[in-house]
């Protein structure tokens, strides 16, 4: 500890003996890094114990000493979980590692129901450890390897699913030459059900049984020609020459899949034609369920351009269609984000979540009529998910932001509702972020609340209506204080309109000097599917601690455009990328400057990854009287190159003009001010092309700029030498001071 003290004291007192900065000042400003093993009496994992009310945890209890806990929900007792000691001896002897004590390292730990044992994985096996046999350590089996998933943009195999059971266990389904078909698994005999299917318009393979077996159905599938992004990895591990990786990647514009719901009655073996002609402008077609009665099934679907999202039902014995919810907007609808339905299977009601009074709000509605009952939650505040949903009780566990007045909207509290609207309650009152770990039944939680500037408390409490029950852990921060460590400043100001507030964190570093006049950089993500600045403790930040250390003063601000506040605020980025909430970024940022008088405005800088790579690129290209330097890691720089979901949902479809408009390649002849483009060549998120194309677009305006390329790197912020690279890009660019000579002994 006394070496992080005498290392931070360093850091400004040499670059004061200096114009150039050294490898050492980097050094001293990565050592904030050992702020997170700072932090005393935290809890740093907790799982609830099968279906009990019982749970452990871990918590850092010393600078060097972590423990493990068993707490008893219902008779509220707390107690040490194993003898550490013990424990490190018996992995000493049985396991052959080195290990301390005080810092067990127990990965995908699992306590059985009785305490008695309990599992975790070291050395790619599974070991089971009997508390009561002298802590015998017996190897389970070997770790399972975690499943390969394959590339989210890699569309599903239609035929490969293999034959479906029906519900009664007699029959099976599955396809053959595209075509739908029926097993008797007693006797053997098989039945065609459809004759038309080919292979360019098949029939499914993920086919849904109703209930009762007298239905089955699956969609019709009109298949689309898959589009690819290719990309070269320079510099593979295993050979001399390079490799071409080819991904399925859709992007705004392509042609779609159509998928076509079909209905067959296996009593009378004949398909029921289903009108879905009004369903076929889709950018999707899902989530095909049953009703418990198997009169009817139910899809969902998600109109090309994301104005409509429906739910239909269709009658299973005539196959006519209803619209059951009928979402539309004039901008988008936040499916990605936003969309929740849960079925009440023994009433029909659906809970369903809409922003159409402009606000994210629960409603129940009748499944068969589509007839609203009632709007369960309302007012100018925002649900942010459902954790549980009591039928029984009719009651539903939700969390929500901005009920508070003189809070952080962004805070998320737990709130308890009745299915009619009434008895709103506020489970966790504290004016905090609260994070919230659920017993399996949902009668007890542990909640964890704390702000930016406010250190963790995490205290376990009664469902039923919030009441704290036990004190679990308050986080003693004073060893950070003591090193020097500065809390984020929440800081709030008017946005564009001059009315809407606008939330985001002013970060220092540990040697602030009110009386030094410091650069701003901005870290922004501006993406709309969600808001990112820091709502909760945390003691060090990767993107950017280090880099305030080395003297800048940092700021994260989630402005316009971004999600969790009204529709209002979030359809500002509706077909309008480029705008990335600037306009109220830098009345922010103007307003902290004008109360506090070190942070200079002359000098302000900016960087991202990913739709921050774009933001970060935009400001220097559309905002260049107020942003001097850029740094824009793998950005999305032109909508018409990227991923197809997530520029349609807010870019909307078809492609216009709009989309030129918002481009970083399209405008990159307005360049004013320094920028460095980083990307890597293997990345397969967002294609690294984008960045070449803004780059081609560059030198071919002739304009000045340094670019990156990261050999084997995927999606990325810039990993070690990127953060290097931007680090000298700052320090040149606003500091205007010498960066370290990297090739010098």
């Amino acid at each position: 500890m006394k070496r992080l003290i005498f290392l931070i004291f360093l850091v400004f007192a040499c670059f004061s003996l200096s114009a150039q900065f050294t490898k050492e000042d980097y050094l001293r400003a990565d050592s904030v890094s050992e702020f997170k093993s700072l932090v005393l009496n935290e809890i740093l994992e907790l799982n609830w114990i099968d279906t009990t009310h019982l749970f452990w945890y871990k918590a850092r209890t010393s600078v060097d000493t972590t423990m493990f806990f068993i707490v008893d929900a219902q008779k509220q007792e707390k107690r040490i979980a194993f003898d550490t000691e013990r424990l490190a001896n018996a992995i000493r002897e049985r396991l052959k590692l080195k290990t301390k004590a005080n810092q067990l390292l127990l990965p995908n730990l699992k306590f059985a129901a009785d305490l008695t044992t309990f599992t975790f994985e070291r050395k790619d096996t599974i070991w089971k450890c009997f508390l009561a046999d002298a802590y015998r350590l017996e190897s389970l089996s070997a770790k399972e390897k975690e499943q390969e998933w394959p590339h989210w943009g890699e569309s599903r195999d239609e035929l490969a699913n293999n034959p479906v059971v029906s519900p009664n266990g007699k029959q099976e389904a599955f396809i053959r030459d595209y075509n739908v078909f029926v097993r008797n698994i007693r006797t053997g005999e098989i039945n065609q059900l459809s004759y038309d299917g080919c292979a360019g318009d098949l029939y499914s393979s993920y086919i849904v049984w109703s209930p009762d077996s007298h239905y089955l159905t699956t969609n019709k599938v009109r298949v689309h020609e898959k589009r690819y992004m290719h990309f070269v990895e320079s510099s593979p591990p295993d050979q001399l020459l390079p490799n071409l990786h080819k991904l399925e990647y859709l992007r705004p514009g392509d042609v779609l899949p159509v998928f076509r719901p079909a209905l067959f009655d296996v009593v009378r073996k004949k398909k029921i034609e289903v009108d879905i002609r009004p369903f076929e402008n889709q950018f999707s077609l899902s989530n095909i369920q049953w009703a418990p009665d198997s009169q009817s099934f139910s899809f969902e679907y998600n109109q090309r351009g994301h104005q409509v999202f429906q739910v239909v039902r269709v009658n299973a014995q005539t196959g006519k269609t209803k619209i059951v919810i009928d979402e539309q907007s004039d901008t988008f609808i936040d499916y990605s984000g936003k969309r929740y339905r849960y079925d009440v299977d023994k009433t029909g009601e659906i809970i369903w979540a809409s922003e159409r009074d402009g606000w994210n709000h629960l409603y129940l509605i009748n499944g068969e009529t589509g007839e609203i009952i009632n709007q369960i939650t309302k007012g100018e505040w925002v649900v942010r998910g459902v954790e549980y949903v009591n039928e029984k009780d009719r009651t539903i566990l939700l969390r929500a932001g901005g009920r508070n007045k003189k809070e952080d909207p962004y805070y998320e509290h737990y709130c308890s509702i009745g299915f009619d609207g009434k008895s709103l309650k506020d489970l966790t009152p504290e004016k905090m972020q609260h994070n919230a770990h659920f017993s399996h039944d949902y009668r007890f939680f542990v909640d964890t609340y704390s702000t930016p500037d406010k250190a963790p408390v995490s205290v376990l409490r009664r469902t039923s209506d919030g009441r704290i029950l036990m004190l679990l852990e308050q986080a003693d921060i004073s060893l950070i204080e003591a090193n020097g460590w500065i809390a984020p400043e929440p800081f709030v100001a008017k946005g564009r309109d001059g009315k809407t507030d606008i939330w985001g964190n002013i970060y220092r570093p540990t040697t602030f000097d009110p009386n030094k006049s410091y650069p701003i950089i901005e870290y922004i993500y501006a993406g709309p599917q969600g808001s990112f600045v820091q709502k909760s403790f945390s003691s060090y930040h990767y993107p950017f601690s280090s880099l305030a250390e080395l003297g800048f003063i940092v700021v994260q601000i989630d402005g316009m455009g971004t999600s969790n506040r009204s529709k209002a605020f979030h359809d500002v980025c509706y077909k309008n990328l480029k705008d990335a909430g600037f306009p109220d970024r830098i009345r922010w940022i103007k307003a902290a400057a004008e109360k506090y008088s070190f942070m200079d405005t002359t000098r302000v800088g900016i960087f991202g990854g990913s739709a921050g790579g774009q933001n970060a690129m935009a400001a220097v290209l559309f905002h260049p009287h107020f942003y001097k330097a850029a740094v824009a890691s793998c950005g999305c720089h032109d909508n018409r190159m990227d991923k197809m979901w997530w520029n349609e949902q807010w870019m909307g479809y078809p492609v216009g003009p709009h989309y030129a408009e918002s481009s970083n390649v399209v405008n990159a002849h307005l360049l004013q001010g320094e920028l460095m483009l980083i990307v890597g060549e293997l990345d397969d998120n967002v294609d690294p092309a984008s960045t070449m194309q803004v780059a081609d677009a560059l030198i071919k305006a002739d304009k000045e700029f340094e670019l990156v390329v990261l050999p084997g790197v995927k999606h990325t912020l810039g990993g070690k030498f990127g953060e290097r690279k931007r680090r000298d890009f700052f320090i040149r660019t606003l500091l205007h001071l010498e960066t370290p000579g990297w090739n010098n002994k």
